[in-house]
């Protein structure tokens, strides 16, 4: 496992595992959903909205990473829209530390009074 990787198993060995259409509308291939299968994948968190995405060993494209953000992984919708002409560079950790700072004082945000 690389640095700032997570890991995913799904283990099916003590169930009946999922149904191929079940798996399919899931992402999963049901090959590796089945009655006593284990599926192990990396996985990344997205730095801007803390989506965990399950790496495709099979990609190709180059994986997005955000330069104000230490060059760390961006999922390709955050990617996309840090893209766009009007993007606000808003990562999750800023938003957080932000609500909570508002909800200390009582602020409102977005029209919701913070207790």
């Amino acid at each position: 496992m690389k640095q700032r990787e997570g890991y995913l198993m799904v283990d099916h060995r003590a169930s009946p595992g999922l149904p191929e259409e079940v798996a399919r509308l899931s992402g999963y291939d049901p090959r590796h959903a089945g009655e006593g299968k284990v599926f192990e994948a990396a996985s990344l968190t997205c730095s801007h909205c803390k989506c965990a995405v399950v790496k495709n060993p099979l990609r190709q494209r180059e994986r997005h990473t955000c330069a104000k953000c230490g060059y760390h992984y961006i999922c390709d919708g955050c990617a996309l829209e840090a893209n766009k002409p009007d993007y606000s560079h808003l990562p999750y950790e800023k938003l957080k530390d932000d609500t909570l700072e508002m909800g200390m004082r009582g602020m409102t945000h977005n029209g919701i009074i913070l207790p």
